[in-house]
């Protein structure tokens, strides 16, 4: 029996954000817990949990606070007394593209897996990672994931859906990340790539070619993310997809691509068509896209 409809499995930080006019605040954001929050928005209480470590300071149980406001089961939440949550500082521009400064190389998260008794994922109709969850662990704590995700599709018939997420600093060079996020896709059952991320990673000349790469699989379901274009369904390419309508406000690209996860997952887990789970992530992402931080307010 599924525990959950959706875990996700990653890591999330403490986000330092600064205002021209108010000075620094502080929220919480992270990839996985983003498209956790924004899927938990639109299903049942107690649907989404996460899976992750985080410290005994301050912050982190300022998160694990936010984590239950958002409606995520924070129950699968390990805490690690030696070690902290992570860290990192946001700048926008103009344009609303962002740039960060991180301090995580020794956060809570990192240290997931790093023992066989401490893979501890519980089974759900979707289980969801990315490769920044990938690139955080140490070799053979993600062989232990690779495994527990194996278990968790082929004994309990859960579906994994995994997000390319490309982030060259966390990676120990290139090959390394065309390899393990390579093995993740081949486990994944609901593909949901981001365009911009194929292309740096694998080299892909264009859109032709990274869908022509997928179009070797078959998908249970998934997209194409391609921003204010929109997405391109991969499961049933031959899909009638209309023009999707680009953001009218544009405020902060973060958490764009994580925002149409969580909808479009959301969307899948509530059995609707194909066209509308579309739709439903990339609505989110336009929403998202005009508020300032990754999780933007309950009553947006």
């Amino acid at each position: 029996m599924m525990k959950y409809q959706l875990v996700a499995i990653g890591e999330a930080m403490a986000e330092l954000r600064q205002d021209t006019k108010a000075g620094w605040s502080v929220g919480f954001a992270g990839d996985t817990f983003n498209t956790a929050v924004y899927s938990a928005r639109a299903l049942a209480p107690g649907a989404v949990a996460y899976v992750t470590r985080v410290g005994e300071d301050p912050l982190s149980e300022g998160f694990c606070q936010l984590a239950a406001e958002q409606g995520i089961v924070t129950d699968e939440i390990r805490a690690d007394a030696n070690r902290n949550i992570g860290l990192y500082s946001v700048k926008t521009d103009k344009d609303g593209e962002r740039s960060f400064h991180y301090w995580r190389s020794a956060s809570a998260a990192r240290s997931m897996f790093a023992e066989a008794a401490t893979t501890e994922i519980p089974a759900a109709k979707i289980v969801y990672y990315s490769a920044i969850t990938l690139a955080i662990l140490a070799p053979d704590a993600r062989a232990r994931l690779f495994a527990r995700l194996e278990e968790l599709k082929s004994d309990a018939g859960c579906l994994i859906a995994f997000d390319s997420n490309y982030r060259p600093k966390l990676w120990e060079d290139v090959a390394t990340a065309q390899e393990i996020t390579a093995q993740a896709w081949a486990m994944a059952d609901i593909a949901l790539p981001s365009i911009d991320d194929e292309m740096a990673l694998f080299g892909d000349a264009d859109e032709a070619s990274v869908l022509a790469r997928f179009a070797q699989k078959t998908w249970v379901a998934g997209a194409l993310k391609r921003g204010p274009l929109g997405p391109v369904p991969l499961a049933n390419p031959q899909l009638d997809v209309p023009a999707f309508e680009a953001a009218q406000r544009v405020v902060d690209t973060t958490a764009a691509g994580d925002s149409f996860n969580g909808a479009y997952l959301a969307a899948f887990l509530q059995e609707r068509e194909e066209l509308d789970c579309l739709k439903a992530g990339h609505d989110c992402a336009k929403m998202v896209v005009g508020h300032p931080g990754a999780i933007a307010p309950l009553d947006a």
